[in-house]
């Protein structure tokens, strides 16, 4: 096919089906990364089937060997599968700017009352359906991903590593080598054919000279700050804190620690990535101006990386030994999936109506073909009613 003829995704879907669905769940799915990912799959790989469970799975591996918040890359890399540079664009502005809208209203409120709207209640109600939503994702995607017994040891090995505060990005790397060690010691590569290194994406440098002491906030420092954070940052919203503390509070003093506490608050209440407390602190030091600059620059890196990194997506498959440690990265993705799963189930089961909920919501999408949408929804209604009937 040449690259002036269209591709059968291209035909197939348009940019206003991929706006749209990304727009959704940008401004309904709650719970993180790990909860995204899990509802993304209910949409493209059950639903609408533009992708196979083994796509999905090498995407998500694309997704975490790449700085950045994984289910907005995740959104990237299906718009880049379906309509390549348009559908990178669009999908992936499509998730971030209902999450950044909502985050800024926050922030204006914020700044005029002095103080976040109380919403404990609604949280309450969402994440025991984002728990089910995640546990279903793990259900169904672990047949492809653990499919031998190797894959399932080097599963569990990955999971305790994790338990135990291993960094994410050694259980990454050691399941890739482990799996291509193996798959090259059986002789599944030939020597000197389809090296791994020619595939394997190298990870940017870290681009600290962006970020440069400043006394006053300036739009330029702002974005150089957070482009900074956006290429560095491997890991969750609490790793995200840890850069802003360290550049916003100690280093340039732009923010107290109540002010960043805060923001990674505004980020974990609202819905779509959690990156957006960039777009809370942006607004609180340089008004509207200062949030639309600081999400720019935390979320850049990740347009950037998907384009260099989505095209080799493919070729790794395609190489026996490049295939082999991508499927260790695989397993190892799930099974740190499976231990933010187990983190979230002690914070949200706090007491038996939510674990009922829960329970009632994991069977519901395992029998039946319920819009995962709709589900967290129906969370949301539950934490209200139970707020109005005094339980909360």
């Amino acid at each position: 096919m040449s690259e002036s003829q269209p591709t059968p995704q291209e035909t197939t879907t348009s940019l206003a089906e991929l706006a749209l669905l990304f727009l959704r769940l940008g401004a309904t799915t709650f719970g993180g990364p790990a909860a995204h990912i899990a509802i993304m799959r209910d949409e493209v790989v059950q639903r609408r089937q533009w992708l196979t469970e083994q796509r999905f799975l090498d995407l998500l591996g694309a997704t975490s060997l790449i700085p950045g918040p994984n289910s907005t890359e995740m959104a990237i890399h299906i718009g880049w599968g379906r309509r390549r540079w348009a559908g990178l664009v669009v999908a992936g502005v499509s998730f971030i700017v209902p999450a950044m809208l909502i985050t800024l209203a926050l922030a204006w409120a914020y700044v005029r009352y002095g103080q976040l709207p109380q919403a404990s209640w609604l949280l309450w109600g969402i994440k025991p359906v984002i728990l089910a939503i995640v546990g279903q994702a793990f259900w169904n995607l672990a047949p492809a991903a653990a499919r031998t017994w190797p894959l399932r040891v080097l599963a569990v090995g990955a999971a305790v590593a994790s338990a135990l505060g291993v960094h994410e990005l050694v259980i990454l790397f050691g399941g890739g080598v482990l799996v291509a060690a193996a798959a090259a010691t059986r002789g599944k590569a030939a020597p000197g054919k389809n090296r791994l290194g020619q595939f394997v994406p190298v990870l940017p440098v870290a681009a600290g000279a962006l970020a440069t002491p400043a006394v006053t906030v300036t739009l330029s420092g702002l974005f150089g700050v957070f482009f900074k954070i956006g290429s560095v940052l491997f890991g969750s919203g609490y790793v995200l804190m840890a850069f802003l503390r360290a550049d916003l509070v100690e280093k340039l003093h732009w923010l107290t620690e109540a002010q960043l506490i805060d923001a990674v608050a505004a980020g974990q209440l609202t819905p779509g990535p959690v990156f957006t407390s960039a777009t809370f602190v942006g607004y609180l030091l340089a008004g509207t101006g200062g949030a639309l600059v600081a999400t720019l620059g935390i979320f850049l890196p990740a347009f950037i990386f998907v384009a260099l990194s989505g095209p080799l997506v493919p070729r790794l498959r395609a190489s026996p030994l490049a295939g082999a440690f991508l499927d260790g990265v695989n397993v190892a993705s799930l099974a740190l999936m499976a231990v933010v799963a187990l983190q979230l189930g002690r914070g949200v089961l706090v007491d038996p109506r939510a674990a009922i909920l829960g329970a009632v919501s994991l069977a519901v999408l395992l029998r039946l073909r319920v819009n995962a949408t709709w589900l967290v929804l129906g969370g949301a209604v539950a934490g209200a009613g139970a707020h109005a009937v005094g339980w909360l």
